[in-house]
């Protein structure tokens, strides 16, 4: 029984090495090619890069045997408890709390209000406030777009009529929006796809399309990411057209 298990971690070290070995191929052949120089501490580098490969396993088992089974479950149960309110509710504040507490989300802020600041956009006085409404702003979106995919679910709703749509917002409010939020608004829709995010929704989409009739879990239950990066874009840009105006 010991040996087996033994077995069975070896091999998830070894798939979660190989998943990050191009990394490090990357960097080694930069750091002794290009720059033909020895790697400064290495004795710490490889035992990070152990620390590393060990959480990585960590992580997708997490993913394999919590999350992923949290989304489908509670997806199963909402459809048959058959109230639209509570799945829809449930999706939007998923999205709303998962982004609001993101460390990327609340670095690339913190970053930019710090920058607004030096540049004199906005007041030494009010860079937290500014920050707190970047996070506020686009962990609604993302609420929003969630509740939304989950609906296009529902519906049965073509997600590229949706898609289209959303990125011919975007286009037109570039187009309109400060030049000093655009950056921003574009960066924000990517730090929205964070590790608990996106296992969570994708889960819950699937599950989701799986116990509805007449959905396939292949061609409706994926695409809510989609939403989850499209949405904050729109958002953003509408946010800095308030504070720095148009």
């Amino acid at each position: 029984m010991i040996l087996k298990l033994l077995l069975k971690t070896g091999a998830k070290l070894r798939a979660a090495f190989t998943d990050l070995l191009p990394i490090v191929l990357v960097v080694g052949f930069f750091q002794i090619v290009v720059l033909q120089q020895p790697f400064p501490d290495f004795a710490n580098i490889l035992i990070g890069l152990g620390f590393v490969v060990f959480g990585l396993m960590l992580f997708i088992e997490g993913l394999k045997l919590g999350l992923f089974p949290i989304g489908e479950n509670l997806s199963y149960d909402l459809v048959k408890k058959g109230s639209p309110f509570w799945l829809l509710l449930f999706s939007f504040l998923l999205g709303f709390s998962t982004t609001i507490a993101e460390p990327a989300l609340i670095a690339v802020t913190q970053e930019a209000a710090s920058i607004a600041m030096e540049s004199n956009l906005i007041d030494p006085a009010d860079e937290s406030s500014y920050a707190l409404g970047l996070r506020l702003t686009v962990a609604f979106s993302v609420g929003l777009a969630i509740f939304i995919g989950i609906f296009r679910i529902i519906k049965g709703w073509p997600i590229y009529y949706l898609i289209i749509g959303g990125y011919l917002i975007v286009i037109l409010m570039t187009l309109i929006a400060p030049e000093e939020i655009i950056g921003i608004a574009y960066d924000a829709g990517g730090v929205t796809t964070s590790t608990i995010t996106v296992p969570l929704v994708t889960a819950l989409g699937v599950g989701l399309a799986s116990v509805l009739e007449g959905r396939s879990p292949l061609t409706d239950g994926f695409g809510l990411i989609a939403f989850a990066s499209l949405f904050p874009m729109i958002f953003v840009m509408g946010y800095g057209m308030i504070i720095f105006g148009s």
